[in-house]
């Protein structure tokens, strides 16, 4: 495993603090199109997020799709004018995710605690019923590669009788903390670059959350994210080797 530090460039493309919610069943996120005024400043960009429906059906042995519902309003995406900070707005939960190049835990947690407020005082969800951050993580591994133990702590394992030449993987582990009752998909993937032919991509998708019962205004809330993230540190430097963290520095 890799020792706990900061890494200048840190692989993260995408940082995600996500709440879900319990909303009264006549809640209509329409409502949501008045942020577009407060937060024109920094989020210039919205965009309706709308669900639709289909139908799939085999007639005359050829498969018939029918539309039953065109698009169903269940809140708006909000994006800053870089594109880098994105913020949705949903009938189920908010979500504020930072993209490449990451900044810190502190702007990302200051920014979605805020957004978050709008949230909750245009909203009025009748609870937290979820919690969760995601971090996905692209480690750009120079070639050749000779074992994948050089990078992750925790490679796909081979009989020994079979050929070696791994060309892709996936592996997916649910682990669980009980001492604070958070639980953790891990995410381990490779595929072939098409990009380059000097490095190959490696994923590292950390999704540490917890299921709560809060008001919308409850503090203890943001010590369990701080413990979310707490987890999801632990993950990642125990998931890589020193020569994997070093990349990075």
């Amino acid at each position: 495993m890799a020792t706990h530090r900061h890494l200048a460039n840190a692989p993260i493309t995408e940082a995600i603090i996500d709440l879900r919610v319990r909303m009264p069943s006549d809640f209509d996120p329409s409502i949501f199109s008045s942020l577009k005024e407060d937060l024109q400043d920094r989020y210039p960009h919205a965009f309706p997020l709308k669900i639709a429906k289909w139908d799939l059906a085999i007639e005359d042995d050829k498969a018939v799709q029918t539309v039953v519902d065109e698009g169903r309003l269940f809140g708006y995406r909000f994006e800053s004018d870089d594109k880098k900070n994105v913020a949705q707005f949903r009938s189920d939960g908010f979500t504020f995710s930072r993209l490449k190049p990451y900044t810190d835990w502190e702007h990302v947690i200051h920014e979605a605690r805020g957004l978050w407020s709008l949230y909750a005082t245009i909203a009025s969800p009748e609870s937290v019923v979820r919690i969760a951050t995601r971090y996905i993580n692209r480690l750009d591994i120079p070639l050749p590669i000779h074992d994948f133990s050089h990078y992750l702590t925790s490679p796909p394992q081979l009989p020994q009788s079979l050929p070696q030449c791994v060309s892709s993987f996936l592996t997916r582990i649910v682990i669980r903390d009980p001492q604070f009752d958070i639980a953790a998909n891990i995410i381990q993937a490779f595929e072939p670059n098409v990009e380059a032919t000097n490095y190959v991509i490696m994923i590292v998708d950390i999704d540490a959350y917890k299921a709560v019962d809060f008001s919308p205004d409850e503090p203890r809330m943001w010590d369990d994210f701080a413990r979310l993230r707490d987890m999801k540190n632990r993950i990642f430097f125990e998931s890589i080797t020193e020569d994997a963290a070093r990349l990075f520095e």
